[in-house]
């Protein structure tokens, strides 16, 4: 690569790097399911009933590195980075010049991957698993060299440990190849030997998955029936555009190329990939970001395409408006797509939130502000409150910290200052209970919707119990969520969570 390109990808490595610091206002707290995902590092496996091992391994990293919030963020962060890094050595695959590759660099640094790399989740790994997935092929395509078939199938097993949407990309794949003449690459032993290594590689996680009834078809189905069932097929495409509004006309300048060109030809597969990839979420209602991982190898095809097609006089003139665009649309929304306004901000504008979708949550349901923001508030709150709970009660040694979910009791964990490990009859915590220890005390965290028959249900079952406080930032999803104290038992507690995780694991 010629010193130039390096400082210009240098300078793209930065400025990805410097916008991801600034995008969230300090307002806020992790989000929800960053703190299931750290506490995956205490308790090391195979698999988990939320999602396969490769987090818990990043997880780890973040813990020997302290767990502050600076490594938390860091890691998607780098996953966006190494997405971008990707699509610029595609490009260089594809022949691309250099305005080719900062056009593509454009699209991919001022796009919906802002957004999702400020979050410690395996989206931000999933993008860049199916991003190098499809960089490998190509690279196997032009070279012939079957080690590139090989790297393939690594990076798909990586990128399944990760997330299994992947399996949506091979299930995209494979109709596309079965329609153009590459097909004939199904003869190839290396094909089949990179299938091989990917079993094997996957196969750990598949044996957990086994041993343990296959968790992750009851978290779908639970998936399907208290979300998905609220997504509508029409949305789901809609909110495609939004993803890369920037670099919709480079998209469409890929599919264009991929379905017309010469030059492109022995990639047309992907034409037909990308439509089934799409066609397949739709058809099973799936969440609007569950797609994101199949735009930037597009975005890589796109850019080598489009430059080429405007080298002449009126090329000069609209390539820097294309590379422009990108950096347009992320201005313009610079104040509402990312959580970088306090609440009452979002509330005084809004229509401007509303209108691009962003105030619907899960529920299928507008609220005042949009859920993965109101899933970053109280949780430091709330672990400061059970850590004066905890002070209160005179053998808080023999103290259970037991939460309604995983969101509450994955943030006291972190945020306590008193070492509680709190637990919950929800996502992986069922399996993380320390029976060893004999509980006579209970502090129970309980939803803000749920909390009114606490005292009258559970009181009885204790010597002394309370209504200790409560989650007071109104904006909080966990608004009103309250913390209990239940002191000298006089029943087996112990013997009591046995039975409910019975009844959870014979669900």
């Amino acid at each position: 690569m010629k010193t130039k390109e390096s400082l210009l990808l240098l300078l793209f490595i930065l400025l990805k790097f410097f916008l991801q610091s600034i995008l969230i206002d300090s307002g806020y707290d992790l989000q929800r399911d960053e703190f299931l995902h750290l506490d995956q590092a205490n308790h090391l496996a195979l698999g988990f009933t939320s999602i396969p091992p490769f987090t818990s391994w990043i997880s780890f990293l973040i813990k020997l590195l302290g767990n502050t919030v600076f490594w938390v963020k860091f890691f998607p962060a780098l996953f966006g980075v190494l997405t971008l890094v990707v699509v610029w050595f595609t490009i260089d695959e594809l022949k691309g010049n250099l305005y080719a590759k900062i056009l593509g660099a454009s699209c991919i640094l001022f796009s919906a991957l802002l957004r999702l790399n400020t979050l410690f989740q395996p989206n931000s790994f999933d993008v860049l698993s199916w991003t190098v997935v499809f960089y490998f092929i190509i690279k196997y395509i032009n070279t012939d060299k079957p080690k590139w078939m090989y790297w393939t199938a690594v990076f798909f097993a990586l990128g399944f440990l990760n997330k299994y949407n992947i399996a949506f990309l091979v299930l995209g794949l494979i109709p596309g190849i079965l329609m153009t003449k590459t097909r004939k690459l199904l003869l190839r032993k290396e094909v089949y030997g990179a299938i091989l290594l990917a079993i094997v590689l996957i196969s750990p996680n598949l044996f957990w998955q086994y041993s343990n009834d296959f968790p992750v078809f009851k978290h779908m189905e639970e998936l399907a029936n208290t979300q998905l069932v609220n997504v509508q097929r029409l949305s789901f495409l809609k909110n495609q555009l939004f993803f890369f509004t920037g670099s919709i006309f480079v998209i469409l300048a890929a599919l264009t190329g991929l379905s017309t060109s010469k030059d492109l030809g022995k990639f047309r597969f992907l034409f037909w990939s990308f439509l089934f990839t799409l066609i397949i979420y739709t058809y099973l209602k799936a969440k609007d970001y569950y797609a994101i991982g199949l735009y930037p190898i597009y975005i890589a095809i796109g850019a080598v395409y489009l430059i080429n097609k405007l080298e002449n006089n009126i090329g000069k003139v609209i390539k820097p408006i294309l590379i422009a665009l990108p950096l347009l649309v992320m201005i313009l929304s610079y104040d509402i797509a990312f959580p970088n306004q306090t609440p009452e901000y979002i509330i005084q504008n809004q229509e401007e939130y509303k209108a691009l979708g962003l105030l619907r949550w899960e529920d299928g349901k507008d609220h005042q502000i949009p859920q993965d923001y109101a899933d970053m508030l109280g949780w430091s709150e709330l672990a400061e409150k059970v850590d004066v709970a905890y002070n209160l009660i005179k053998e808080p040694d023999k103290t259970l910290v037991l939460c309604d979910n995983y969101g509450q009791a994955g943030a006291i964990n972190y945020y306590s200052k008193k070492g509680i490990k709190a637990v919950s009859f929800d996502a992986d915590y069922v399996n993380w209970y320390d029976l060893d220890t004999k509980y006579t005390n209970l502090i129970r965290v309980k939803y803000g919707r749920e909390r009114d028959n606490e005292l009258k249900e559970t009181s009885p079952y204790f010597e002394y119990s309370a209504l200790q406080d409560s989650v007071t930032n109104i904006y909080a999803r966990e608004y009103g969520t309250s913390i209990f104290i239940f002191e000298n038992a006089k029943i087996d507690i112990n013997r009591r969570i046995e039975e409910e995780l019975e009844k959870i694991k014979n669900k």
